[in-house]
Protein backbone atom coordinates (compact mmCIF):
# COMPACT_ATOMS: atom_id res chain seq x y z
CA UNK A 1 0.00 0.00 0.00
CA UNK A 2 2.99 2.31 0.70
CA UNK A 3 3.77 2.07 -2.93
CA UNK A 4 1.02 3.05 -4.84
CA UNK A 5 1.80 6.91 -4.10
CA UNK A 6 5.17 7.50 -4.69
CA UNK A 7 5.99 10.79 -2.26
CA UNK A 8 9.23 12.77 -2.28
CA UNK A 9 10.47 16.17 -1.01
CA UNK A 10 12.83 18.14 -3.13
CA UNK A 11 15.22 20.80 -1.74
CA UNK A 12 15.37 24.41 -2.93
CA UNK A 13 17.97 26.42 -3.21
CA UNK A 14 16.82 28.85 -0.46
CA UNK A 15 16.11 25.75 1.88
CA UNK A 16 12.57 25.57 0.87
CA UNK A 17 10.86 22.11 -0.20
CA UNK A 18 8.86 21.23 -3.63
CA UNK A 19 6.60 17.94 -2.70
CA UNK A 20 6.37 15.92 -5.64
CA UNK A 21 3.48 12.83 -5.45
CA UNK A 22 3.06 10.23 -8.14
CA UNK A 23 0.32 8.04 -8.75
CA UNK A 24 2.34 5.05 -8.67
CA UNK A 25 -0.34 2.36 -11.24
CA UNK A 26 1.10 2.61 -14.70
CA UNK A 27 -0.39 -0.85 -15.52
CA UNK A 28 -3.92 0.56 -14.85
CA UNK A 29 -3.32 4.03 -16.36
CA UNK A 30 -2.80 5.31 -12.28
CA UNK A 31 -6.46 4.69 -11.63
CA UNK A 32 -7.39 5.97 -8.44
CA UNK A 33 -8.05 3.34 -6.02
CA UNK A 34 -9.52 3.23 -2.36
CA UNK A 35 -5.55 2.58 -0.82
CA UNK A 36 -4.37 5.63 -3.07
CA UNK A 37 -6.78 8.31 -2.10
CA UNK A 38 -5.88 7.27 1.87
CA UNK A 39 -1.92 7.57 1.84
CA UNK A 40 -2.19 10.91 -0.91
CA UNK A 41 -5.07 11.95 1.60
CA UNK A 42 -3.23 11.87 4.71
CA UNK A 43 0.32 12.99 2.75
CA UNK A 44 -1.27 16.27 1.07
CA UNK A 45 -2.63 17.37 4.78
CA UNK A 46 0.66 17.12 6.25
CA UNK A 47 2.33 18.83 3.71
CA UNK A 48 -0.35 21.14 4.44
CA UNK A 49 0.94 21.80 7.73
CA UNK A 50 4.51 21.76 6.81
CA UNK A 51 5.84 25.47 6.30
CA UNK A 52 8.63 23.86 4.31
CA UNK A 53 6.64 22.56 1.55
CA UNK A 54 6.23 25.53 -0.79
CA UNK A 55 4.50 23.72 -3.35
CA UNK A 56 2.79 20.44 -4.66
CA UNK A 57 3.42 18.96 -7.53
CA UNK A 58 1.11 15.83 -8.76
CA UNK A 59 1.59 13.68 -11.45
CA UNK A 60 1.10 10.06 -12.73
CA UNK A 61 3.77 7.47 -13.46
CA UNK A 62 4.90 6.68 -17.22
CA UNK A 63 3.85 8.31 -19.80
CA UNK A 64 0.25 7.52 -21.13
CA UNK A 65 -1.72 8.34 -18.34
CA UNK A 66 -1.98 10.60 -15.45
CA UNK A 67 -5.14 9.20 -14.09
CA UNK A 68 -8.04 7.02 -16.10
CA UNK A 69 -10.27 7.72 -13.08
CA UNK A 70 -11.71 5.93 -10.17
CA UNK A 71 -11.09 2.73 -9.77
CA UNK A 72 -14.30 1.06 -10.74
CA UNK A 73 -13.84 -2.23 -11.17
CA UNK A 74 -12.82 -2.78 -7.37
CA UNK A 75 -16.36 -1.59 -6.93
CA UNK A 76 -17.75 -3.73 -9.52
CA UNK A 77 -18.50 -6.81 -7.13
CA UNK A 78 -19.59 -4.93 -3.85
CA UNK A 79 -22.16 -3.54 -5.74
CA UNK A 80 -23.13 -6.33 -8.01
CA UNK A 81 -24.06 -8.31 -4.32
CA UNK A 82 -26.10 -5.60 -3.14
CA UNK A 83 -27.82 -4.33 -6.55
CA UNK A 84 -31.26 -3.01 -4.92
CA UNK A 85 -29.79 -2.28 -1.85
CA UNK A 86 -27.14 0.00 -0.27
CA UNK A 87 -23.60 -0.68 -0.43
CA UNK A 88 -20.99 0.83 2.32
CA UNK A 89 -17.76 -0.14 0.17
CA UNK A 90 -19.43 2.28 -2.32
CA UNK A 91 -20.50 5.06 -0.03
CA UNK A 92 -17.07 4.49 2.00
CA UNK A 93 -14.95 4.79 -1.69
CA UNK A 94 -16.85 7.98 -2.92
CA UNK A 95 -16.79 9.72 0.48
CA UNK A 96 -12.83 9.55 0.20
CA UNK A 97 -12.47 10.44 -3.33
CA UNK A 98 -14.32 13.54 -2.72
CA UNK A 99 -12.80 14.30 0.40
CA UNK A 100 -9.58 14.63 -1.42
CA UNK A 101 -10.78 16.49 -4.35
CA UNK A 102 -12.45 19.09 -1.69
CA UNK A 103 -8.92 19.49 -0.16
CA UNK A 104 -7.06 19.68 -3.44
CA UNK A 105 -9.98 22.43 -4.42
CA UNK A 106 -9.17 24.56 -1.32
CA UNK A 107 -5.52 23.73 -0.78
CA UNK A 108 -3.64 27.00 0.27
CA UNK A 109 -0.57 26.33 -0.86
CA UNK A 110 0.33 26.56 -5.03
CA UNK A 111 -0.29 23.18 -6.27
CA UNK A 112 0.29 21.82 -9.60
CA UNK A 113 -1.07 18.93 -11.60
CA UNK A 114 0.73 17.30 -14.29
CA UNK A 115 -2.22 16.55 -16.75
CA UNK A 116 -0.43 14.36 -19.32
CA UNK A 117 -1.83 11.32 -21.06
CA UNK A 118 -5.33 10.29 -20.21
CA UNK A 119 -7.15 12.60 -17.79
CA UNK A 120 -10.87 11.22 -17.08
CA UNK A 121 -13.00 10.96 -14.68
CA UNK A 122 -11.82 10.62 -11.05
CA UNK A 123 -8.74 12.04 -12.61
CA UNK A 124 -10.26 15.24 -13.85
CA UNK A 125 -11.69 15.81 -10.38
CA UNK A 126 -8.45 15.90 -8.74
CA UNK A 127 -6.70 17.83 -11.68
CA UNK A 128 -9.59 20.64 -11.78
CA UNK A 129 -9.26 21.59 -8.24
CA UNK A 130 -5.24 22.13 -8.56
CA UNK A 131 -4.22 25.99 -8.42
CA UNK A 132 -2.04 25.46 -11.49
CA UNK A 133 -3.32 22.87 -14.09
CA UNK A 134 -0.85 21.27 -16.98
CA UNK A 135 -1.75 20.02 -20.40
CA UNK A 136 0.73 18.72 -22.78
CA UNK A 137 0.29 17.50 -26.42
CA UNK A 138 -0.48 14.31 -25.56
CA UNK A 139 -3.07 15.29 -22.93
CA UNK A 140 -6.83 13.27 -23.38
CA UNK A 141 -9.50 14.38 -21.37
CA UNK A 142 -12.89 13.39 -20.55
CA UNK A 143 -16.37 12.72 -18.74
CA UNK A 144 -17.26 9.36 -20.26
CA UNK A 145 -19.41 8.40 -17.16
CA UNK A 146 -22.53 7.92 -19.23
CA UNK A 147 -20.63 4.77 -20.92
CA UNK A 148 -21.11 3.15 -18.06
CA UNK A 149 -23.81 3.91 -16.10
CA UNK A 150 -22.93 6.54 -13.91
CA UNK A 151 -22.91 10.63 -14.48
CA UNK A 152 -20.11 13.47 -14.48
CA UNK A 153 -19.19 13.32 -10.60
CA UNK A 154 -16.15 14.33 -8.57
CA UNK A 155 -17.16 17.75 -8.90
CA UNK A 156 -18.67 17.88 -12.13
CA UNK A 157 -21.68 19.80 -11.04
CA UNK A 158 -19.06 22.85 -10.13
CA UNK A 159 -16.48 22.57 -13.20
CA UNK A 160 -18.73 21.99 -16.09
CA UNK A 161 -21.44 24.44 -15.03
CA UNK A 162 -18.86 26.68 -15.15
CA UNK A 163 -17.97 26.09 -18.98
CA UNK A 164 -18.63 28.65 -21.14
CA UNK A 165 -21.92 28.47 -23.77
CA UNK A 166 -23.31 25.23 -22.68
CA UNK A 167 -20.14 23.06 -23.76
CA UNK A 168 -20.49 21.53 -19.56
CA UNK A 169 -23.64 20.17 -20.35
CA UNK A 170 -22.10 18.73 -24.16
CA UNK A 171 -19.37 17.11 -22.69
CA UNK A 172 -20.74 15.43 -20.08
CA UNK A 173 -24.16 13.91 -22.11
CA UNK A 174 -21.91 12.80 -24.72
CA UNK A 175 -18.55 11.87 -22.56
CA UNK A 176 -16.79 13.63 -25.69
CA UNK A 177 -12.93 13.48 -25.07
CA UNK A 178 -11.13 16.87 -25.58
CA UNK A 179 -7.33 17.81 -25.71
CA UNK A 180 -5.20 20.41 -24.64
CA UNK A 181 -6.95 23.39 -26.84
CA UNK A 182 -9.78 22.49 -25.75
CA UNK A 183 -9.25 22.30 -22.07
CA UNK A 184 -7.76 25.73 -21.46
CA UNK A 185 -10.85 26.94 -23.58
CA UNK A 186 -13.26 24.95 -21.24
CA UNK A 187 -11.49 26.52 -18.18
CA UNK A 188 -10.12 23.01 -17.04
CA UNK A 189 -6.53 24.00 -17.73
CA UNK A 190 -3.88 26.89 -17.31
CA UNK A 191 -0.84 26.44 -19.10
CA UNK A 192 0.49 23.98 -22.02
CA UNK A 193 3.51 22.38 -21.65
CA UNK A 194 5.33 19.71 -23.88
CA UNK A 195 6.04 17.07 -21.98
CA UNK A 196 9.91 16.57 -22.70
CA UNK A 197 9.78 20.02 -20.57
CA UNK A 198 9.16 18.13 -17.60
CA UNK A 199 12.06 17.67 -16.11
CA UNK A 200 13.35 21.01 -17.06
CA UNK A 201 10.40 22.75 -15.15
CA UNK A 202 10.75 20.72 -11.78
CA UNK A 203 14.39 21.54 -11.75
CA UNK A 204 13.34 25.68 -12.07
CA UNK A 205 11.02 25.32 -8.91
CA UNK A 206 13.78 24.48 -7.42
CA UNK A 207 15.93 27.58 -7.79
CA UNK A 208 13.21 30.25 -7.49
CA UNK A 209 13.18 31.75 -4.14
CA UNK A 210 10.27 30.77 -2.39
CA UNK A 211 9.04 32.56 0.59
CA UNK A 212 6.49 32.90 3.36
CA UNK A 213 3.81 34.15 1.82
CA UNK A 214 1.44 32.08 -0.24
CA UNK A 215 -0.14 34.85 -2.14
CA UNK A 216 3.35 35.77 -3.36
CA UNK A 217 4.21 32.04 -4.25
CA UNK A 218 1.48 31.52 -6.19
CA UNK A 219 2.55 34.56 -8.54
CA UNK A 220 5.77 33.48 -8.45
CA UNK A 221 4.87 30.07 -9.75
CA UNK A 222 2.48 31.40 -12.49
CA UNK A 223 5.29 33.86 -13.42
CA UNK A 224 7.53 30.62 -14.15
CA UNK A 225 4.66 28.54 -15.77
CA UNK A 226 3.45 31.34 -17.92
CA UNK A 227 7.57 31.36 -19.32
CA UNK A 228 7.50 27.69 -19.67
CA UNK A 229 4.55 27.96 -21.53
CA UNK A 230 5.94 30.31 -23.90
CA UNK A 231 8.98 28.11 -23.90
CA UNK A 232 7.27 25.02 -24.87
CA UNK A 233 8.53 23.21 -28.50
CA UNK A 234 4.80 22.13 -29.47
CA UNK A 235 1.95 24.27 -30.67
CA UNK A 236 -1.58 23.74 -29.24
CA UNK A 237 -3.10 21.07 -30.99
CA UNK A 238 -6.56 22.63 -33.20
CA UNK A 239 -9.73 22.42 -30.48
CA UNK A 240 -12.74 20.60 -31.65
CA UNK A 241 -14.50 22.33 -28.88
CA UNK A 242 -13.55 25.49 -30.82
CA UNK A 243 -14.03 24.03 -34.32
CA UNK A 244 -17.80 23.22 -33.37
CA UNK A 245 -18.77 26.03 -31.26
CA UNK A 246 -21.71 27.14 -33.51
CA UNK A 247 -23.12 23.77 -33.64
CA UNK A 248 -22.83 22.84 -29.66
CA UNK A 249 -24.76 25.93 -29.51
CA UNK A 250 -27.26 25.36 -31.84
CA UNK A 251 -28.06 21.66 -30.13
CA UNK A 252 -27.49 23.02 -26.58
CA UNK A 253 -30.31 25.56 -27.20
CA UNK A 254 -33.01 23.38 -26.29
CA UNK A 255 -34.73 23.54 -22.92
CA UNK A 256 -34.89 19.85 -22.00
CA UNK A 257 -33.39 16.30 -22.26
CA UNK A 258 -35.12 14.93 -24.70
CA UNK A 259 -35.29 17.55 -27.51
CA UNK A 260 -31.42 18.41 -26.60
CA UNK A 261 -30.61 14.81 -27.14
CA UNK A 262 -32.66 14.19 -30.46
CA UNK A 263 -31.15 17.67 -31.43
CA UNK A 264 -27.23 16.26 -31.14
CA UNK A 265 -28.45 12.84 -32.42
CA UNK A 266 -29.97 14.53 -35.68
CA UNK A 267 -27.59 16.65 -36.76
CA UNK A 268 -25.68 15.49 -40.12
CA UNK A 269 -22.42 16.30 -39.88
CA UNK A 270 -18.88 15.42 -41.10
CA UNK A 271 -16.78 15.59 -38.14
CA UNK A 272 -14.85 12.58 -36.80
CA UNK A 273 -14.80 14.22 -33.24
CA UNK A 274 -18.53 15.08 -33.01
CA UNK A 275 -19.49 11.85 -34.94
CA UNK A 276 -17.89 10.28 -32.09
CA UNK A 277 -19.88 12.41 -29.35
CA UNK A 278 -23.07 11.09 -31.05
CA UNK A 279 -22.51 7.22 -31.30
CA UNK A 280 -21.10 7.67 -27.67
CA UNK A 281 -24.15 9.08 -26.74
CA UNK A 282 -26.37 7.13 -28.56
CA UNK A 283 -25.15 4.10 -26.05
CA UNK A 284 -24.75 5.74 -23.31
CA UNK A 285 -27.26 5.02 -20.37
CA UNK A 286 -30.38 7.23 -20.93
CA UNK A 287 -30.92 7.23 -17.26
CA UNK A 288 -27.18 8.47 -16.70
CA UNK A 289 -28.19 10.94 -18.84
CA UNK A 290 -31.11 12.06 -16.89
CA UNK A 291 -29.34 12.52 -14.05
CA UNK A 292 -26.82 14.54 -15.47
CA UNK A 293 -29.52 16.89 -16.77
CA UNK A 294 -30.80 17.61 -13.56
CA UNK A 295 -27.44 16.94 -11.75
CA UNK A 296 -26.40 20.03 -13.96
CA UNK A 297 -29.78 22.54 -13.53
CA UNK A 298 -29.69 22.03 -9.55
CA UNK A 299 -25.92 22.56 -9.30
CA UNK A 300 -26.22 25.98 -10.70
CA UNK A 301 -26.49 27.61 -7.16
CA UNK A 302 -25.32 25.31 -4.70
CA UNK A 303 -21.36 26.05 -2.92
CA UNK A 304 -18.61 23.73 -4.13
CA UNK A 305 -19.04 21.81 -0.43
CA UNK A 306 -23.17 21.28 -1.70
CA UNK A 307 -22.00 20.28 -5.10
CA UNK A 308 -20.09 17.30 -3.68
CA UNK A 309 -22.94 16.62 -1.14
CA UNK A 310 -25.16 15.72 -3.88
CA UNK A 311 -22.90 14.15 -5.66
CA UNK A 312 -22.04 11.38 -2.86
CA UNK A 313 -25.87 10.84 -2.38
CA UNK A 314 -26.62 10.26 -6.55
CA UNK A 315 -22.76 8.24 -6.35
CA UNK A 316 -24.58 5.87 -3.39
CA UNK A 317 -27.98 5.70 -5.56
CA UNK A 318 -26.06 4.59 -8.78
CA UNK A 319 -24.59 1.86 -7.05
CA UNK A 320 -27.78 0.76 -5.73
CA UNK A 321 -29.55 0.91 -8.47
CA UNK A 322 -27.78 -1.16 -11.14
CA UNK A 323 -27.25 0.79 -13.97
CA UNK A 324 -23.70 1.45 -12.97
CA UNK A 325 -22.97 -1.92 -11.90
CA UNK A 326 -24.37 -3.03 -15.29
CA UNK A 327 -22.40 -0.71 -17.43
CA UNK A 328 -19.11 -1.81 -15.68
CA UNK A 329 -20.06 -5.27 -16.46
CA UNK A 330 -20.21 -4.41 -20.20
CA UNK A 331 -17.54 -2.38 -20.37
CA UNK A 332 -14.55 -3.75 -18.08
CA UNK A 333 -15.65 -6.65 -16.87
CA UNK A 334 -17.46 -8.98 -19.93
CA UNK A 335 -15.81 -6.71 -22.65
CA UNK A 336 -19.15 -7.19 -24.59
CA UNK A 337 -20.00 -3.50 -25.12
CA UNK A 338 -23.67 -4.45 -24.85
CA UNK A 339 -24.75 -2.77 -22.42
CA UNK A 340 -28.31 -4.07 -21.07
CA UNK A 341 -29.65 -0.32 -19.75
CA UNK A 342 -32.62 -0.15 -17.87
CA UNK A 343 -34.48 2.23 -20.48
CA UNK A 344 -34.15 2.27 -24.47
CA UNK A 345 -34.17 6.39 -24.49
CA UNK A 346 -34.35 9.37 -22.64
CA UNK A 347 -38.21 9.33 -23.75
CA UNK A 348 -39.09 7.14 -21.83
CA UNK A 349 -37.52 7.51 -18.42
CA UNK A 350 -39.52 7.03 -15.46
CA UNK A 351 -39.61 10.72 -13.70
CA UNK A 352 -40.49 9.35 -10.75
CA UNK A 353 -36.82 6.99 -10.76
CA UNK A 354 -35.04 10.38 -11.29
CA UNK A 355 -37.03 11.93 -8.76
CA UNK A 356 -35.85 9.18 -6.15
CA UNK A 357 -31.71 9.76 -7.22
CA UNK A 358 -32.33 13.49 -5.58
CA UNK A 359 -34.39 12.55 -2.49
CA UNK A 360 -31.25 12.94 -0.18
CA UNK A 361 -30.23 9.72 1.97
CA UNK A 362 -29.29 12.32 4.99
CA UNK A 363 -29.96 15.41 6.49
CA UNK A 364 -27.63 18.44 8.65
CA UNK A 365 -24.83 16.62 9.92
CA UNK A 366 -25.65 13.35 9.54
CA UNK A 367 -24.19 13.19 5.92
CA UNK A 368 -20.82 11.82 5.39
CA UNK A 369 -19.62 15.04 3.97
CA UNK A 370 -21.00 18.06 6.28
CA UNK A 371 -17.05 18.47 6.84
CA UNK A 372 -16.83 19.87 3.79
CA UNK A 373 -17.22 23.82 3.94
CA UNK A 374 -20.64 24.77 5.90
CA UNK A 375 -23.73 23.62 5.14
CA UNK A 376 -26.47 25.32 3.52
Amino acid sequence: MNNVVLFQELLCDNGKKIAVATLNSERSLNALSGDMIDVLYLQLEAWHQNDEISVVFLQGAGEKAFCAGGDVVHLYKEMQSHVGDYAPEVENYFTKEYKLDYLIHTFNKPFIVWGNGIVMGGGLGMMVGASHRVVTESSRIAMPEISIGLYPDVGGTWFLNRMPDNCGLFLGLTGASINAADAKYTGLADYFITSDKKENFIEQLTQINWGDTIALNHDKLSALMHDSELHSNAKLPVSHVCAQKALIEHVMSHDNITDTVEAILSVEVEDKWFNKAQKSLKHGSALSGHIFYRQIIQGQSLTLADCFRMELNLSVKCGQYGEFVEGIRALLIDKDFKPQWKFDSVKVVDAEVIDWFFESKWTGTAHPLACLGSLE
